[in-house]
């Protein structure tokens, strides 16, 4: 259990600190991007980056050339083990028919598909309903607050950091999961992610390695694809997240 809870707390300082200051960054009426602390990110976003290309993008290629049948249940158990605490947004939000759906995804692969390894929930048509403690503050009325970049994690906002605490606070596995489950689930989320960014190389080295501006394009990029997941797109023009922000003053 410590190797596990040491893990999580690493995750979760940095959002903690960034939710904090949630009630205290207000942005100007009519600015679609705020971003008061780009000084900080842009060290944070090198950061992330020096990391991507020392570990995660040369991790990424070798799992990319694995198996599928060998990735995909990794994949699957990670995505499995998510579920309860989906579940319990679904409910926070009045999303019956949401938590319902998660509901019988989770029971169906627990039991069926082995703990989670296979997904026979889908395989019927049983999606997933993805969402977190983020997507129900939107739905509380919270705005989403200034634009953040966490170390390891990526870009954010200061609401969604705020929101992965609340997400690993209120996480059922955490209250009723047993060691296993925890460390395996731990494990299973970080191996995807490197499986992840070995399926989507070429989109994420575009954007990192390719573009003149990586933090300007990955803030975009982030920003464009969250509120679209929120629903949170009415009136706003669309702008592609791969052309040169810098075009125009050349």
């Amino acid at each position: 259990m410590p190797g596990h809870f040491n893990s999580r707390v690493f995750v979760v300082v940095t959002p903690l600190f960034l939710g904090l200051l949630a009630g205290c960054s207000i942005a100007p009426e009519g600015t679609e991007i705020h971003d008061p602390y780009e000084a900080v990110n842009r060290q944070v976003h090198d950061f992330n980056k020096d990391v991507d290309q020392a570990v995660l993008r040369p991790l990424s290629r070798g799992a990319a050339e694995l198996p599928v049948e060998l990735r995909q249940p990794i994949v699957n158990f990670s995505d499995n083990a998510a579920l309860p605490g989906m579940v319990l947004n679904g409910l926070l939000q009045g999303d019956i028919a949401g938590l319902t759906q998660n509901t019988l995804r989770f029971v169906l692969n627990t039991t069926v598909g082995i703990g989670g390894l296979f997904d026979p929930a889908g395989a019927i048509g049983i999606a997933e309903q993805s969402t977190d403690f983020g997507e129900t503050l939107a739905v509380w009325g919270v705005p989403e607050g200034a634009y953040v970049e966490l170390p390891l994690l990526g870009p954010s906002t200061e609401r969604d950091a705020f929101g992965q605490i609340v997400d690993f606070v209120i996480d059922p596995l955490e209250r009723w999961g047993t060691r296993e489950q925890l460390d395996y689930g731990t494990a299973a989320y970080v191996a995807e992610q490197v499986i992840d960014r070995g399926v989507f190389g070429d989109t994420v080295d575009s954007l990192l390695y390719e573009s003149a501006d990586s933090y300007a394009q990955a803030r975009l990029f982030y920003l464009q694809n969250r509120r679209f997941e929120l629903g949170d797109v009415a009136g706003e023009t669309y702008v592609d997240a791969y052309i040169d922000p810098y075009e125009d003053l050349q």
